[in-house]
Order: structure tokens, then sequence, then C-alpha cells
């Protein structure tokens, strides 16, 4: 199940995130980069605070690729007692060497790479790090005057990431400047963690105080699980209706609204003829969606099913490459809509637009096949880890 990571400079905000129901305390200084480093000291005092109680990370700063730098920075870091170790790597022709110097290391600490989405990296770097013995992968961005991770990549690249991690058996973590509306469109990836800075401050500025009020909105979008030490239930269940599971039946009788996606047109790799390969065309895409109402007024981002959804999905459908016909395109579409437990119906309508003087294409209707609703439906995104699956687990 995907775990909520709270940055924090300090005790005292350690305390708002802790009470805030934080998964993970993770200790950098905004002031410092994106990967501002704590004065050992600091780290200590959180790290005693928490006492166990929840994991505990930090980042080892922004450093120069340099093998003896990042090691002796590493170990410092890991003198203080945490549980986690954060270390940023930029492209360098020393990048290599950088990930070997801390292959010792990586042996018995949880050492997490962080990869920046505004910088470019061999395909190849997940197993590297997996090699190096390291416990898991993280993608954020260095720059963040330059915008929120999905300006950088599209959400099917970041679900790429989170597999590429999972396949290397490495953790992965997803950041970047993340707002409310983009924790539905990451779930679906099912990230280990997601973390968190500027949308937990006042006014949203990662640079100001840690704000509860923000902290408990960002927690009760992301489904918890029983608490392990106690054996108590931290689960939202209005979270788990706005996934398509009614404690009380009742709930499930508010009907349905439509959500749609209008003149979505996105260049294509489509066609059975030969002239069609090689080259995209411009598809139009219109797409209504049923979807259970889970309250007479919605009020956040628990009550809604995004549209955002919907245009992801087309995204990452488009991304896999050449496909022969628009029936097979729609039926993909269709099948990635209602993979969502609170879509009922979709109707999708692919048009070429490139093939004569108007539009062709095709228009599809397909139905959620009944399910009982007083039981959570399994997803059946091929993303989904299986909590068994063998994976490095992140645990309290």
């Amino acid at each position: 199940m995907t775990k909520m990571l709270a940055s924090v400079r300090d005790r005292r905000e350690a305390e708002i995130v802790l009470k805030g129901g934080a998964d993970i305390i993770d200790l950098k200084d905004p002031e410092n980069g994106a990967l501002g480093a704590v004065a050992p000291e600091t780290i200590r005092e959180v790290v005693d605070f928490v006492a166990g109680v929840r994991p505990v990370s930090a980042a080892c700063g922004d450093l120069p690729m340099e093998p003896e730098t990042i090691e002796r920075q590493v170990e410092a870091i890991a003198a203080t007692g945490v549980d986690y170790i954060k270390i940023g790597f930029f492209p360098s022709d020393r990048l290599a060497q950088c990930i070997e110097a801390l292959a010792g290391l990586a042996e018995h600490k949880k050492l997490i790479a962080v990869l920046f989405a505004d910088h470019a990296y061999p395909d190849d770097l997940p197993a590297a790090f997996a090699a190096a013995s390291f416990h898991g992968v993280m993608i954020d961005t260095a720059d963040k005057s330059r915008g929120r991770l999905l300006d950088h990549l599209a959400p099917g690249r970041i679900g790429d990431f989170v597999k590429a991690a999972h396949d290397q058996s490495l953790i992965s973590g997803v950041a970047g400047s993340l707002e409310a509306p983009d924790i539905p469109r990451l779930l679906v990836f099912s990230p280990d963690f997601l973390g968190f800075r500027g949308a937990l401050c006042e006014n949203q500025k990662r640079n100001a105080e840690i704000d509860e009020a923000a902290t408990v909105r960002i927690r009760a979008l992301i489904p918890e699980e029983e608490m392990p030490d106690t054996g108590a239930s931290r689960i939202d269940y209005k979270l788990l209706a706005a996934r398509g599971y009614f404690p009380n039946p009742e709930d499930s009788k508010l009907g349905t609204d439509k959500i749609f996606v209008r003149d979505f047109v996105l260049p294509v790799q489509i066609g059975a003829y030969s002239f069609e390969h090689g080259k995209a065309q411009k598809v139009r895409f219109d797409v209504t969606a049923d979807v259970l109402r889970v309250t007479p007024n919605p009020e956040d981002m628990r009550h809604v099913v995004s549209y955002d959804l919907i245009m992801d999905g087309i995204r990452t459908i488009v991304a896999r490459g050449h496909i022969e016909l628009a029936e097979t395109l729609a039926e993909q579409v269709a099948a990635f809509v209602l993979e969502h437990p609170r879509v009922t119906r979709v109707v999708v309508r692919a048009e070429k637009l490139e093939l004569g003087p108007g539009g062709v294409g095709v228009e599809i209707e397909r139905k959620r096949e009944t399910q009982s609703a007083s039981k959570p439906r399994s997803s059946t995104n091929p993303g989904t880890i299986d909590a068994h699956g063998g994976r490095k687990g992140i645990r309290s």
C-alpha cells in the first residue's frame, strides 16, 4: 500500500506531521536545495522524538558527484540512526563510481537513490542501484521553480519508473511539488510512497511552516492500513467509498454522475495500412463515464473521479506504440477507465482526423460487470504489486 512521506525541518514540524498521520518522517531543509541536508543534531533529536513509532529518513544534501564526498556524507547521516538515507544522483561521468562507492554501506543501511525528472539519465540505473544493494529509488524534481513532477514526466512514464524499480526489487518513491489532485493520478501506479513538502505548508509554499490542516487534507487522500503496533484501524471509510466500497449500503443508492473529456487530440501511431506505419496521425478522443456518487455534497478529491485519470489513461495507452485499429484503441481506453471501481459505464469515441475531409473512427459503449457493492473491488491495473510479491517493504 502506498505510504505518505512528509518532509520536515525539525522536531516541531515532525510532531505536526506525525499527529497528522504521516507514515514516514523525512528530514530535509528546503532552504538548501531540493535535498537540503539538516544538521545531524536535529536529525538525532527527531529520531529520539519519533522513537520508532514511524520510520525516519533524511536527505544528504545536493552533493557534487564525487565518490569520496558522497560516501563521507552518507556515513555521517547513517550515524544519526535514521531508518532511510536519501542520496541525490545527478548526471555525471562519475555516476557509476558514486553508486559503487556506497555498495558496502548499502549492505547494512537502507539507502534510497533520488533521481530528478528535470535531468536525463541512462535507462539501466535501477539495475545499477539494485546491484549495489540499494533499498529503493525515487523520482523528484531538482529545480522547484520549473514546475511540478507532472510538468516534466507524463503519468505513464512515472508508472514505467515505478515498474522498473519493482522489477529490480527496489521500493519506489514519487515526489516533486505534488499537489492534492496529483494523488489519485499517481496511486494507480502503486508507488511505495508519495513525498510531500509544499502541499503540507501554509499557502503551499515549501519554505513556509508546516500546516496541520494541510497535512490532514493530504493524508485523507491516501488510503491507510491497519496500524501494526496497536491493531487499531486507521481506515478512511470516505476514501474507501470513493473507490467503490460502501460500508453503509444506503450510500450506494445516490445514483451516478457523468464526467467527460471532449475534443482531446493527440498524435497516435495508428493504422492497418503500410503507409500509416512509422508516423503519427491526429486522433480525437471523446470519453464519457458514469460514476457512482458517494455523497450528496462533494467537497474534496475523495468525493470525485478526476477527468485527469481519463486523459492519463489515453496518454499511457498511446505511448505504448503502434495500434492497428481504432477499435482496439477504443477498447483499451474503455478497459482502462473501467478499472476505476466507481465507473459503471463508459462511452469512448476515437476519431482519426487525417484520412478524409472530416473524421473517421469508432464509438463504443462498455459497462462494468455486476459486482457486489458491499466488498472492495480489486484493481486489474497491471501495475498493482501484490503485498506478498517479495519486494522490499517500508516497515514502521
